[in-house]
């Protein structure tokens, strides 16, 4: 992937990709649950879809998606829940500590990008002790387009002064790939994230890159 040493940047996906956030999504939607006098889902039956934000997770919650009547009410309601507690058990994954660590150590930038609006992504990224190290952040609400559309990797490398060519952008959904592949970025995908829940696993997304875990990604630098 990086046998010319062409890549000088990495970006990463936040959820399922750089952090574990399924915990305290599933945690907020079993609250609202709790205010419908539904049970708790587990939490592994949450994960898959943490990935997606308030339209997956109230589609497993709740059967509800975009359109539906009382669908803005609902979603305004789980991210109250989510807001008031973000960060309980949110954990960066195994292993991506000693990897942005290595990064730095070699002089190759990190960033991160998202479709996570940006008032819950940089509280997160500064209650996790990376807001001073992360080259870039941009978010769900920082470009007109979420991805995968290429216009929030696009300005992420723009951030970072760096052509797209020189970025790799890690994720752990097949609109991650897209959104690598259309921006002229090189593709990585992560099998340790969430997946996704109906577009294949991540070997049938035609990456640039398939990887187990975080620590795989060193060597290809």
């Amino acid at each position: 992937m990086n046998a010319n040493g062409s890549l000088r940047a990495l970006l990463f996906d936040f959820d399922g990709t750089l952090a574990d956030t399924a915990p305290d999504l599933g945690g907020a939607l079993n609250r609202l649950r709790e205010q419908h006098a539904l049970a708790p889902l587990p939490i592994e039956t949450v994960r898959p879809w943490a990935s997606s934000g308030a339209r997956g997770l109230l589609r497993i919650g709740f059967d509800l998606k975009p359109g539906d009547a009382t669908y803005e009410e609902m979603k305004l309601s789980f991210l109250a829940h989510y807001d008031a507690a973000i960060c309980v058990e949110t954990r960066l994954f195994p292993g991506i500590a000693e990897l942005l660590a290595q990064l730095e150590a070699r002089n190759i930038a990190w960033g991160i990008v998202t479709n996570k609006a940006t008032h819950f992504t940089e509280r997160l990224v500064r209650l996790l002790g990376l807001a001073e190290r992360v080259g870039c952040v941009v978010c769900g609400d920082t470009t007109p387009h979420i991805k995968p559309h290429p216009a929030p990797l696009l300005a992420a490398a723009e951030r970072l002064a760096l052509a797209p060519g020189q970025c790799g952008y890690v994720g752990d959904d097949l609109r991650d790939v897209q959104a690598a592949q259309a921006a002229g970025m090189v593709s990585i995908a992560v099998e340790y994230g969430y997946t996704g829940t109906e577009n294949g696993g991540p070997r049938s997304w035609n990456a640039d890159a398939v990887i187990a875990r975080p620590g795989d990604l060193i060597g290809y630098l």
